[in-house]
């Protein structure tokens, strides 16, 4: 009998390397899910920072309150990110290989996001009509995507999780959750790893490409609860078996071809 794969939790990090938000449905634009990514923390230089230098960037909370970005610490009031215009001051900032010019949020977003980090920094969002283009190595002209590493969404499978986690208590180590990878969709009903093979699927009637697995670094390590690394693993145990040209890999960038919505309980086909 054919496998029902089905989606069973959708996430958005609407800013880089901040906590995410669990959500039931979420609209599907250019960039990807909608909010996902389209704010990050960048060094007064322009250059972006990520919880591989700063794990307690775990720590700080992100949610939606129509359609209002708010950021949320323990021991810091929360902080309402202000709606930005049109000519809102810009600066150029440096993700990965790519230079873009971002928005600057304002010197308000900046001071809170300082403090709670204990870093000089800028808070910046990236426009509706910003163009970044994903590497083209594996994705097509026009693909695009905000401020994720390189596509606009990750998918991996509980299957792949489980896998991992037996491998994990095997060794005497602790299981680890879904949270440290950062996956946006991930799915039931297949077996472990088959997301690595999903060259052509479809969820909700949209049709997308798995282009390339995704490579996994030190963030993996950071435990999302403390804000702190918890040595090697499970970054050292997946090296163990999931390693190929000096890469670790865990789950299936993917690009969507079509605009909708999707919802946890739809069905992911595989073409």
């Amino acid at each position: 009998m054919a496998q029902s794969i089905k989606i069973t939790e959708l996430t958005i990090y609407p800013v880089k390397s901040l906590a995410g938000i669990s959500l039931q449905s979420s609209e599907l634009d250019s960039m990807g899910l909608k909010y996902d990514r389209r704010w990050m923390v960048v060094a007064p230089d322009g250059l972006f920072l990520t919880q591989r230098r700063y794990p307690q960037m775990a720590l700080i909370s992100t949610s939606l309150k129509e359609g209002r970005l708010i950021l949320s610490m323990e021991g810091k009031e929360d902080y309402q990110v202000p709606e930005l215009s049109a000519d809102t001051e810009t600066m150029q900032v440096k993700i990965w290989k790519d230079t873009v010019t971002a928005q600057r949020v304002g010197d308000e977003s900046d001071a809170w996001l300082s403090d709670a980090l204990g870093v000089d920094c800028h808070f910046v969002h990236i426009a509706d009509d910003e163009i970044r283009q994903c590497p083209l190595d594996y994705a097509k002209e026009g693909d695009r995507t905000g401020f994720a590493d390189a596509f606009p969404m990750l998918v991996i499978s509980e299957a792949s999780l489980a896998d991992l986690n037996k491998k994990l208590e095997a060794k005497g180590e602790d299981r680890v959750t879904m949270t440290r990878f950062r996956p946006n969709i991930v799915v039931a009903g297949c077996d472990a790893f088959a997301e690595d093979k999903w060259e052509s699927l479809s969820i909700a009637d949209i049709a997308m490409r798995g282009v390339t697995l995704c490579r996994r670094c030190i963030l993996t390590t950071v435990d999302p609860l403390t804000g702190e690394r918890t040595g090697k693993e499970p970054l050292e145990t997946l090296g163990e078996y999931r390693k190929w040209d000096n890469n670790v890999y865990f789950g299936m960038n993917i690009v969507h071809d079509q605009l909708g919505s999707l919802k946890v309980g739809d069905e992911v086909i595989i073409s």
